[in-house]
């Protein structure tokens, strides 16, 4: 039976990728900071679907927390198989209004747990020849939205390279991408959700299928719902400046 370790796995993307996993007869590896939310999380999953469910209770805005992770990950006795990257947040403010010790704490679990994580699993799947890995980014990667946006776009630019790098190893690797989806993220963040369409709210049950597909077609990003394709393919097309001022239009709002 293969093994799936997830990041942020208690709620919203995290937690729906726990859940499609074990349904699917993976044995999980759950990683978040409430180690209360995870016991009763990996129960369920276990009683649910006769799963092994672990635990590890690390925050990976600190060195001791990525390092446990780590160490999982490097467990050759005990591979894992697929690792999604899913642990993130935002903060509430535009750039200068945000401490700096809130920015380097986002860029520490955005950018340099996403890395560290990333190459402990690929060395050990690139030992055994074959595995996957999936980073949660966001389309925020594709707009100016300051260091959140600036920090998913590193997740998705590095993770095509690696990919790219890593092509005829049997190691997929790929950078989800999704939009506006129903979960805590942005409550924790302190943000209003009221300024968004609520044509643009995602299921994160179903951003978890889209991706799990396209990661099974050898996709190298994925941008779970057409509605975000087409808006995407848009901004592409549109004048920078113009697609600056649009997103700013959403205020403090990050899609994720």
């Amino acid at each position: 039976m293969t093994t799936a370790l997830i990041t942020g796995a208690t709620a919203g993307i995290g937690a729906a990728f726990a859940r499609r996993l074990a349904r699917d007869g993976h044995n999980v590896v759950l990683v978040a900071r409430d180690t209360e939310r995870l016991r009763r999380h990996a129960t369920e999953l276990h009683d649910r679907h006769g799963v092994e469910a672990s635990i590890i209770t690390a925050d990976l805005a600190t060195d001791e927390g990525i390092e446990a992770v780590e160490e999982r990950l490097g467990d050759r006795k005990h591979p894992v198989d697929l690792l999604v990257n899913n642990a993130g947040f935002g903060n509430r403010g535009r750039y200068l209004e945000v401490p700096m010790a809130d920015e380097l704490r986002m860029l520490k679990v955005h950018c340099e747990a996403v890395l560290r994580l990333t190459s402990a699993a690929a060395e050990s799947m690139r030992e055994r020849g074959r595995g996957g890995i999936v980073n949660v980014a966001s389309v925020a990667a594709f707009v100016p939205r300051g260091t959140y946006g600036a920090s998913k776009a590193w997740v998705v630019q590095f993770t095509q390279g690696a990919a790219r790098d890593l092509g005829t190893t049997g190691v997929r690797l790929m950078a989800l991408c999704p939009g506006f989806v129903r979960t805590e993220f942005h409550r924790r963040a302190g943000m209003s959700a009221e300024s968004v369409p609520g044509w643009m709210w995602l299921n994160a049950d179903r951003v978890v299928d889209a991706a799990l597909d396209d990661l099974a077609r050898g996709k190298t990003l994925s941008v779970p719902d057409p509605r975000y394709k087409a808006l995407l393919g848009l901004a592409r097309l549109a004048p920078r400046g113009l697609v600056s001022r649009a997103s700013s239009t959403t205020g403090r709002f990050s899609p994720r």
